[in-house]
């Protein structure tokens, strides 16, 4: 699998912190992923956890990690579309990852790995085992 090969990551919350999400991430215009993964990167801008987990989530004053791959759609948005102001280099980002979100799951959905269930509301995991 190389680096930039996308996984999936699963968490279990209260149904009212899920619909808390939810509310930001629309208001956001950004999917509930995207707007999950942009708040943890956010968190770890101050943060680091530590190898030894016995002070996790101490403030260490260090810098994460650059985000070369988020920089790069940052730096391809700006070429195509020329001077973008905050809002417009955020609609651009977005629609270039609902363009993604769309490809990868219409992929996942060719592979049978996930299919949507109007009962349930949504996308979900099919037994592919």
């Amino acid at each position: 699998m190389a680096d930039d090969d996308r996984v999936a990551v699963k968490t279990y919350v209260p149904q009212y912190q899920k619909e808390i999400w939810r509310a930001q991430a629309d208001a956001l215009e950004m999917s509930q992923s995207e707007f999950i993964r942009t708040m943890v990167q956010a968190g770890r801008q101050e943060f680091e956890i530590p190898s030894d987990q016995s002070s996790a989530g101490a403030p260490t004053g260090t810098e994460s990690e650059p985000d070369d791959e988020f920089a790069d759609r940052i730096l391809e948005v700006l070429e195509r579309n020329g001077v973008l102001g905050w809002d417009g280099l955020v609609e651009a980002l977005i629609d270039d990852v609902e363009a993604d979100l769309d490809a990868e799951l219409q992929r996942l959905q060719d592979e049978n790995t996930i299919r949507y269930s109007g009962r349930e509301g949504g996308y979900v995991v099919t037994n592919h085992d």
